[in-house]
């Protein structure tokens, strides 16, 4: 069976290469871009002649879109910051040449970040679903986490997707403090409401969780690093979900109205 690899786009100069290198072995790779001002879309088109450029509608809009310009039903998504390793390249021919037997696969995604492959925390293994036939499976969401939902049960392929999320920790916190506001203001719209318990109990709960339960401790001053900026993100979004329905602070309103667009 055929696979058509997609990848969604702004500003990816910097990744976009290397990750569709990585796709050398799916048939066909459709690039959807959203107006990139550097020159994503001039690398796009020396692996591809499928570059759309459109206007950015949302995550899983966009991805789904960028599914439904495909040739095949098959559709493997990638984000510029990522690459497919040699080992699930190899995988993933393997299953379409003997058949699928499910409406979708989860991969393993691990992260690179502070000079190492991050196998511990809450960071791994990030299973992402990724390759899913389009008759029965499409993405969903709305503001933060877009993922995959399949009609039927799913399957789990053992090569890894290579994550390189982040240049370093201010790009790390950069990228925080943008989803941490994506995700109050999806928490707000859903009801939800934060108060003491939330601010002063989870953040140190999340980090005991990813230090010492996930493991973090095993990777050295990394592993600490990562377990405290993920306690750091628990803690920033709650804090915005409490200044969203504060009294005290300005009329609730939902924030990120700008927030553009993302491969990560």
């Amino acid at each position: 069976m055929p696979v058509t690899a997609t990848v969604i786009t702004l500003n990816e100069g910097a990744n976009l290469r290397a990750a569709l290198e990585s796709l050398s072995w799916a048939d066909e790779i459709v690039v959807v871009d959203s107006h990139s001002t550097d020159h994503t879309t001039a690398i796009a088109r020396e692996f591809t002649d499928k570059v759309i450029v459109r206007d950015w509608p949302g995550y899983v809009a966009q991805k789904n879109f960028a599914a439904a310009q495909a040739s095949h039903d098959w559709i493997f998504s990638l984000d510029a910051d990522e690459r497919v390793s040699p080992a699930l390249a190899e995988e993933i021919t393997a299953l379409v040449q003997s058949g699928p037997g499910a409406p979708g696969y989860r991969v393993p995604r691990v992260t690179f970040h502070l000079g190492r492959w991050i196998r511990t925390t809450d960071w791994y293994p990030d299973y992402q679903l990724r390759l899913y036939d389009r008759r029965q499976a499409r993405w969903a969401g709305r503001l933060v986490h877009e993922s995959v939902a399949a009609d039927g049960p799913v399957a789990d392929l053992r090569g890894e997707l290579l994550h390189y999320a982040y240049r370093d920790l201010a790009h790390h916190f950069q990228t925080m403090d943008r989803y941490t506001t994506l995700a109050a203001r999806q928490m707000f719209e859903d009801g939800r409401r934060a108060g003491w318990f939330d601010l002063a109990v989870h953040p140190p709960a999340a980090f005991l969780r990813n230090y010492l339960l996930r493991g973090g401790f095993r990777d050295g001053v990394p592993g600490l690093i990562v377990s405290a900026m993920n306690a750091r993100y628990v803690g920033l979004k709650f804090a915005k979900l409490w200044e969203l329905c504060s009294p005290s602070t300005s009329t609730p309103r939902a924030p990120g109205a700008g927030d553009s667009n993302k491969s990560s």
